[in-house]
């Protein structure tokens, strides 16, 4: 049966943008797992092969929801470039939290159009990179998330931004540069960001989330990650209360992808990632709450 692409559709959020999001399903009126995958810093939900991936899991039967965080510096009419640099400089994790939390409500309403083919009982979060803290966070909050993937996830947000004279400048100008290293666009970063973190700092640890924890959680990173080091993995696995630990040796942040993908193939790091959340998520969750519970004590 072929996949069903509904793409750029757009859900309502709390910030006066829009979420942009694809869904990708096989239309045989059956519920299946859902699965959402919340892109990272810079990024976006067309970004090299998360297309393709969306893809993969739709034809393995689920349910796959994908999105660009409403204020990302992409539009609605333009989803892969940062047209929209101001949104960009405006955004915080708070927003990202809202905008995920709009997606799974918009998901589970009674009303949505596709309800007949998801399975409102078994929801999976995957985040890459600074999606990834936002995914944990979630997870620790949304009960109605049954399991969590992160990919080259970050363990701690408060260590990423600057210090002593660089932070002072950032608060005097109220605004600092950040280089697209694919665009070479100078982005904005309000001081906004940082006010809105240290506002939110209790809730914005990642540690504390992720102690919090009732569901598997499944965490892959690449040896050779410069961008989020793999001690990153090394501290979701050592507070995750049930955590599985995928490392791909040689690996980058990306495991081996770049945009635009056209390849039809995918590099083998990325589709031995992917093969392993299929496994993961096909695995039976108190199975893997009781397997690697136990073996964390």
């Amino acid at each position: 049966m072929e996949i069903t692409k509904k793409t750029n559709l757009e859900v309502e959020g709390k910030h006066n943008k829009p979420i942009v999001t694809d869904l990708y399903f096989k239309d045989d009126k059956k519920p299946k797992p859902v699965v959402i995958f919340c892109h990272g810093y810079k990024g976006f939900k067309d970004w090299g092969a998360w297309d393709k991936m969306g893809e993969i899991f739709a034809d393995n039967g689920y349910f796959f929801v994908k999105f660009n965080f409403s204020h990302n510096g992409t539009t609605p009419e333009n989803t892969t470039e940062f047209l929209n640099i101001e949104a960009f400089g405006d955004n915080n994790f708070i927003k990202e939290l809202d905008d995920l939390q709009s997606v799974i409500d918009w998901l589970l309403l009674p009303s949505f159009d596709y309800g007949d083919q998801i399975k409102v009982g078994d929801l999976s979060l995957i985040g890459h990179s600074r999606g990834g803290g936002i995914a944990t966070i979630k997870a620790s909050e949304e009960k109605r998330v049954t399991k969590l993937i992160t990919y080259a996830a970050v363990s701690d947000f408060g260590s990423r931004f600057p210090k002593g004279k660089e932070l002072e400048a950032w608060e005097k100008k109220g605004v600092m540069y950040i280089e697209n290293s694919r665009t070479k666009q100078q982005l904005p970063l309000h001081y906004q960001f940082y006010k809105n973190y240290k506002k939110n700092e209790e809730r914005l640890n990642i540690q504390k989330a992720a102690k919090k924890l009732e569901i598997p959680h499944f965490i892959a990173h690449g040896s050779n990650d410069t961008v989020v080091s793999i001690s990153h993995a090394g501290n979701l696995f050592e507070w995750s209360p049930a955590p599985k630990l995928s490392l791909r040796e040689n690996a980058d942040h990306v495991f081996g992808l770049s945009h635009p993908w056209t390849k039809e193939e995918l590099p083998k790091e990325f589709q031995h990632i992917v093969n392993k959340t299929l496994d993961f998520l096909e695995a039976d969750a108190q199975a893997l709450m009781d397997e690697y519970g136990e073996s964390d004590d």
